[in-house]
């Protein structure tokens, strides 16, 4: 993992999974990167390079990735990795 890691939220517009990830992200106080990936090819792309596929929202922190989630997935996640607000 980096020394100094931070969350980055690869996401689409109008993406209701997205929108609710970064819902719950504000609403707990997480600080994030979100990163547009259709207005953006290269982060696309990059998305997928980290992930293996293409579907969003795709959170990455630091060396931890976690692909195609809703924030059912998002809060077990933060839990199991000591992230957790």
């Amino acid at each position: 993992m980096s020394d100094d890691p931070t969350f980055k939220v690869y996401v689409k517009p109008g993406c209701p999974w997205c929108t609710q990830a970064i819902s719950y992200l504000d609403k707990e106080g997480y600080e994030y990167e979100a990163i547009d990936v259709i207005s953006n090819p290269d982060k696309f792309a990059e998305m997928e390079e980290i992930s293996g596929q293409t579907y969003a929202p795709t959170l990455t922190y630091g060396d931890l990735m976690l692909a195609d989630f809703g924030v059912d997935e998002l809060i077990p996640f933060l839990e199991e990795n000591g992230l957790a607000n």
